[in-house]
Order: C-alpha cells, then sequence, then structure tokens
C-alpha cells in the first residue's frame, strides 16, 4: 500500500463538509489577536517551552532590526533532526533564490527550531499524533493542516528573540497548509513552497484570497466595488478603468472524492453561449500517470496529462481550451482507468471560468485592471490581475504589485530605516556624524531588478534648516557650537507607489557627544 493510499485508509473514516470553505482556512494577521491589549504571540502565559535547538537558516542583520521568520518543525523524531533542518533550508532558499520574497530579503531572516517528537508525521482524521505542536488535517482533503497545541507554538516563539512569524512545519510529504497567527506548512518537495508563500501572504501582508471559491476577500488586493479600489495606483491603463474583466463561473466546487473504475464522477453545468473561451481548472492527488485518468467535457477528451514531478501528491491543473462553450446544459467527467490506485485517486476541486473576447477579457499576466473574483457563495469581489499572484495561482513565484506593496509596508512598518547613527569628533573641533541604513538601494549586497533610492536630509541646532551640503550623503560635519542635529531619510521604491502612514520617511534628531562621554 502506498503512502498515500495509507493516509487516505487512516482519514476515510472522518468525513467533514469542508467543501463551502476556501482552500486553507486562516485567522487573519497574528497582530489583530490580542489578549488583555497584548498581541497574541508577545502575551505571556505560564507554559514552558518545548527544548529549541536554533540554527540560522539566512541572516541578514540583527533581530533587533530585521523581521524574523522561524520554522518550528512538528512530527520529527530526534533521529530525524537533519532532515527538519534540511526540510526549513529548503524552504527557505526556495522563497529567496531570485523569486518571491528576494526584494524585500534584506530585511528578514530566516531560522530553524528543533524540537523533537515523539511520532513522526502528523495526524489524520481530526486526530494529532504526539507531536509537539499537534498538527493534523481533518480529513482525506489534501488542504488544510492545522495545530492542536497553540499555547506551545507561542510559548517556543516567545522563547527566542528571533520569532516575528512563526512556521509550523509538518513532517509530511503531501500538499498542505494554513496562514494566520501560526503559519503551517508541510515538508511537500513540490507544493511546500508554493503552500508557504501563499500562506505568508496571509500571515504577513494581511490579505485574502484571490482564487475563486473562498471565504476571505479583503486587503490590498481585495476590491468589494468598482467604485472602492485599494489599488487604484497600479491601474495599468487608468483612463480605461474602472473597466470589468468580462469572465464567468459556470461551475465551481470541491468534491474531495476517492475515484473508482466502476462509476464516472460528473457533474453538469448551464453555459450562456455568450463567452469566446474557457478555462477547466481541477486538482488530483494519487495518479502517477496520464493514462490513469480521462477527463471530458460533453464527452470530448481534453487532453489532460499528469505533472510527473509531483508522484501521487496534489496538483492544480489549469487547461485553456480556445474555444466557446455553446448555449446550454454540458456535463463535466472525471473517468479513474487505473484499478491499482483506487482508494488514492482523488478529484479535489474543480471549476470552469468563461473568458470574453480580447476586448472584453485582457489575458496579458501583468495587466492590473479589475478582474472579477467568485467566492464559495458565487458572491463577486474584484482583483487586481488575472493569473499573476500567488494568492491566486498557487504556483505563480510573484505577488501582484498591489501585494508587493504590501508586503513592503507591512515588512518595514516595525523597522528602523537608520540602523545607527555614529559620531567621531574632529581635530578642527568639528563633530563627523554618520548614518548606517537598511541595506537597501544602493546598500544592497545583491542588487535587484528594482529602481531604488534612499535620500538623505541632515540638520543643524535648527530642527528646520537643512544642511545643504550634506544633502544625500551619509555623513556630515557639524559645528562646534551645535549641541544637537537631526538626520531624515527616505526610501523610495518602484514598488510602492501609496505610503499613507510614512512607513518609509523617517525623521530623528540626536545630541552632539561631549568629549568623554
Amino acid at each position: 500500500m502506498n503512502i498515500l493510499k495509507s493516509f487516505l485508509f487512516r482519514a476515510a473514516a472522518v468525513r467533514v463538509a469542508l467543501g463551502q470553505f476556501c482552500e486553507h482556512q486562516w485567522e487573519g494577521k497574528f497582530a489583530d489577536h490580542e489578549v488583555d491589549g497584548v498581541p497574541y504571540l508577545r502575551a505571556r502565559q505560564d507554559l514552558a517551552p518545548p527544548p529549541l535547538e536554533i540554527r540560522p537558516l539566512i541572516v541578514n542583520g540583527p533581530s533587533s532590526n530585521r523581521i524574523d521568520l522561524i520554522f518550528f518543525g512538528d512530527g520529527y523524531t530526534e533521529e530525524e533532526k537533519d532532515k527538519f533542518f534540511d526540510d526549513a533550508l529548503f524552504l527557505a532558499t526556495n522563497l529567496t533564490d531570485g523569486q518571491t520574497f528576494v526584494d524585500i530579503l534584506p530585511v528578514i531572516n530566516f531560522w530553524a527550531g528543533f524540537s523533537p517528537s515523539v511520532d513522526s508525521g502528523i495526524g489524520t482524521g481530526g486526530q494529532p499524533l504526539d507531536t509537539v505542536y499537534g498538527l493534523y488535517r481533518v480529513g482525506t482533503e489534501l488542504r488544510g493542516v492545522y495545530y492542536d497545541k497553540p499555547q506551545v507554538a507561542r510559548a517556543a516563539c516567545q522563547s527566542t528573540d528571533a520569532c516575528d512569524y512563526p512556521i509550523l512545519l509538518g513532517n509530511d510529504p503531501f500538499y498542505g497548509g494554513l496562514g494566520g497567527t501560526f503559519t503551517v506548512v508541510t515538508a511537500s518537495p513540490n507544493n511546500g513552497p508554493a503552500v508557504l508563500r501563499h500562506e505568508l501572504g496571509h500571515s504577513i501582508i494581511g490579505v485574502g484570497e484571490e482564487y475563486d471559491g473562498g471565504t476571505v476577500y479583503r486587503g490590498v488586493n481585495s476590491a468589494r466595488s468598482p467604485d472602492s479600489v485599494p489599488w487604484t495606483q497600479w491601474y495599468t491603463n487608468p483612463s480605461t478603468e474602472p473597466k470589468i474583466q468580462r469572465t464567468n463561473m459556470p461551475i465551481q466546487a470541491y468534491p474531495w472524492t476517492l475515484l473508482n473504475t466502476s462509476r464516472s464522477w460528473s457533474q453538469t453545468f448551464t453555459s450562456a453561449g455568450t463567452y469566446d473561451t474557457h478555462l477547466l481548472q481541477f486538482s488530483v492527488s494519487g495518479m502517477t500517470a496520464s493514462s490513469d485518468l480521462r477527463v471530458e467535457i460533453d464527452g470530448k477528451d481534453v487532453g489532460w496529462e499528469v505533472n510527473p514531478a509531483v508522484g501521487v501528491d496534489r496538483f492544480i491543473y489549469n487547461m485553456k481550451i480556445d474555444e466557446a462553450l455553446a448555449p446550454g446544459e454540458h456535463e463535466l467527467t472525471f473517468t479513474l482507468l487505473n484499478e491499482e490506485i483506487e482508494g488514492s485517486a482523488q478529484l479535489c476541486n474543480l471549476e470552469v471560468l468563461e473568458y470574453g473576447n480580447e476586448a472584453e477579457f485582457d489575458s496579458e499576466p501583468r495587466y492590473c485592471g479589475l478582474y472579477p473574483t467568485f467566492s464559495a457563495t458565487n458572491r463577486t469581489t474584484y482583483r487586481p490581475t488575472n493569473n499573476l499572484c500567488l494568492m491566486r495561482d498557487m504556483y505563480s513565484p510573484d505577488f501582484c504589485n498591489a501585494c508587493i506593496e504590501g508586503l513592503w509596508l507591512s515588512l518595514l512598518g516595525p523597522l528602523s530605516l537608520i540602523e545607527n547613527v555614529t559620531q567621531a569628533a574632529q581635530l578642527t573641533g568639528l563633530t563627523k556624524v554618520t548614518v548606517n541604513l537598511l541595506p537597501l538601494a544602493e546598500f544592497r549586497q545583491v542588487p535587484n531588478g528594482h529602481d531604488e533610492a534612499y535620500a538623505i536630509l541632515w540638520y543643524g541646532a535648527d530642527e528646520d534648516v537643512v544642511l545643504e551640503e550634506w544633502t544625500n550623503s551619509t555623513s556630515a560635519l557639524i559645528g562646534p557650537d551645535v549641541t544637537e542635529f537631526g538626520v531624515e531619510v527616505k526610501f523610495w521604491t518602484e514598488q510602492v507607489r501609496v505610503d499613507s502612514n510614512g512607513v518609509l520617511v523617517q525623521k530623528e534628531r540626536f545630541k552632539v557627544e561631549q568629549p568623554g562621554q
């Protein structure tokens, strides 16, 4: 019996109707949760943390002025300690090696904290194993992974200075995760990085989904109406907006059903027949060959082929069909052809989307406008791009512009652009003051592909008078009779167009150090 079939048999006894929920349940940004006015992760509790062996993975500066993401391992026994650190490093490297979080990499650190579990793996059927944080799946679904011991995870986070965003890493090879107070991810080699990117979008930026069939649509990537859009600064063609891209979703479902060869799974849906093209999206698990499954619309094979890289893990397929659906009723059919994988072959979710013609629907990946998103109850909200953003397409490595802007503002908000200011007395009686900044813009060790710059202004005794000769210099000379000075730093990046709270500006005053101080 293969590992997936074993998992499904163990979990089959517990079936929960989760089809009405989104892909992964999540709780919103953890800072929104408070205990007696204190953010949840910082609220003290009388519980000893688990023993932790913490190792650095990617460190770009002191925790006092960086955002620390730390992996806490769950379901890794003492004998699997090396596996945990390898899994954590794989995920951290995948997120930052030229994609997704590479632009903000100088302001974040990644760590890994190991605590041995008694049992190896994570629970299924709603029952945690004997593990540190009690990760488990609800049923047979390869999606949400939940935690049973949030108080232990909070104690672990509080026991180290390197924990701004805790990530619970489950020792499990299959798709699954969760965003919110504790980001949850598994060690799936193909899906782990994709799920982690997505869930960190929830946890750090505080945004909801962009894919169809969810329940949480909010934040900088979501608009309830064309009259209230938070990303108007990113419109590709402002003169034509708001223009709703013409699309429709005639069917969307989460069957989570085990397939068998004796009977096909099918469902009918109705099309108005007024669209030019359509897309079939579905996800399956347990398939290892294209000959395992036939997928048809109205009896016509759509030509599905398996992604051989994922093995028996779940994978989401997108099949664009460049022809219109005729008006009336249609039938979508999934037929299992391989008896040997009965009991492990599963149809997870599906949907059909219809699109207008080129004048009605812009499919250019980076076009930013108003794209309808359809919730689990078919309520319509709007998102910035078609399929660019990883908050919609799990396998995209990119955030849309609205989300990357939100990421910058969320991460820089708690930090200081000014790392420190040093002073050195000169023989002339002057004082040389030098400002050290977060390693962005011209101070990046590895340049990124976006325009960035720092603007620096120096002030003398009068806090409103600029010392013009030192503008945009990291050092200035302060006269002998001046007792205090000021510096103002502005960080500019083309990835942020609206900074309503002034996150990218910092202005400080300092006293001039006297000899002997």
